[in-house]
C-alpha cells in the first residue's frame, strides 16, 4: 500500500500530513507514526497529522507525537494544516478546525505561508517556584533564563520533564532569555523527547507568562526567536485572562512523496 504525504514546516518544527478523507491507510498505531516520524528510517519529523472531514468545521486534525502517541494540541502543526487545508482547496482565507482541544479558527495570507492561528483562552498561571506552569492546549513549564545561546537544553529539559512532578503526565519545558524587544525561547517537547527548533505552544505559553511576570495589561504583541524562525504573538490580557490568542507565524510545504 502506498500512502501519499506531504511535508510541511512551521520555523523549523516538522510534520507529516495526510488528507485523510481519501487515504487508503486504515490501521494506524504508535509503531507506524514512529516509522514514518524516523529521520534514519522513514520520513522524518516532529509528528504526524491527519486531516479529517467533519460535518461541523472546515475539517479536524488528528496529532501524533513523534513517538507515536497522540498529542495534545500542536501550534506550529495547527498553523501548518491551514495551509495544507489551503493547498487542497478546502479553505481560501480562513479556516475553522476542530483539534484536540476544541475549536480554533485562523487567517491564512494570500501566498499560503503565513498563518495568524487563535489559540484557547488560558484563565490563570500556576508557580512551580520562579517558573511558570500554564497549558496553551498542551502543558508548558516557563522558566527565564540567562545566556541561553550556551544553555545545555536538552540535559536541564529531559531532567525537569522527567522529575517527580511531571514525568507521569509529561510537560513541554520552556526556557526563554529576554532581550529587550523580543524573546528568545528554546524548548525541549515531550513526545519528540528532544528539542525542537520551534513549538507554537510552547511560544504562547512563555508570551503569556513573561506578560504576567511583567505585569503588562492590555492588548499586548510579543516578538519571539526560535532555532528555526521568528513568531509573532498576540492577546489581550486583563491581569487575570488571557483571550484572543493568536500565534502567527510561518507555514511552508517543503515536499511531498509517497512511502
Amino acid at each position: 500500500m502506498n500512502i501519499q504525504f506531504h511535508k510541511y514546516q512551521g520555523a523549523g518544527n516538522d510534520f507529516i500530513l495526510i488528507d485523510h478523507r481519501t487515504s487508503d491507510l486504515k490501521n494506524i498505531d504508535n509503531t507506524l507514526v514512529k516509522k514514518y516520524c524516523d529521520r534514519r528510517f522513514g520520513i522524518g519529523a516532529d509528528g504526524l497529522m491527519l486531516l479529517l472531514n467533519h460535518k461541523d468545521f472546515d475539517f479536524e486534525m488528528v496529532y501524533y507525537n513523534a513517538d507515536g502517541n497522540l498529542g495534545s494540541m500542536c501550534g506550529n502543526g495547527g498553523r501548518c494544516i491551514v495551509a495544507f487545508a489551503k493547498q487542497l482547496g478546502i479553505i481560501d482565507s480562513e479556516a475553522n478546525f476542530l483539534a484536540v482541544d476544541g475549536p480554533h479558527y485562523a487567517k491564512i495570507s494570500a501566498s499560503g505561508n503565513w498563518v495568524d492561528l487563535q489559540m484557547i483562552n488560558v484563565n490563570h498561571i500556576d508557580k512551580d517556584g520562579n517558573a511558570y506552569v500554564l497549558n496553551t492546549g498542551s502543558p508548558h513549564y516557563v522558566e527565564e533564563v540567562v545566556n541561553l545561546k550556551d544553555m545545555d537544553v536538552f540535559t536541564a529539559g529531559k531532567n525537569i520533564r522527567n522529575n517527580e512532578i511531571y514525568k507521569v503526565q509529561g510537560i513541554n519545558v520552556n526556557f526563554v532569555e529576554d532581550k529587550g524587544d523580543h524573546l528568545f525561547v528554546r524548548t525541549f517537547e515531550r513526545g519528540v523527547e528532544d528539542e525542537t527548533y520551534a513549538c507554537g505552544t510552547g511560544v504562547t505559553a512563555v508570551a503569556l507568562s513573561m506578560a504576567k511576570h511583567l505585569h503588562q495589561i492590555g492588548y499586548i504583541e510579543t516578538a519571539v526567536e526560535v532555532l528555526g524562525g521568528k513568531i509573532n504573538i498576540k492577546f489581550d490580557y486583563d491581569g487575570e485572562r488571557f483571550t484572543n490568542i493568536f500565534l502567527c507565524g510561518p507555514a511552508e510545504k517543503v515536499f511531498k512523496g509517497e512511502m
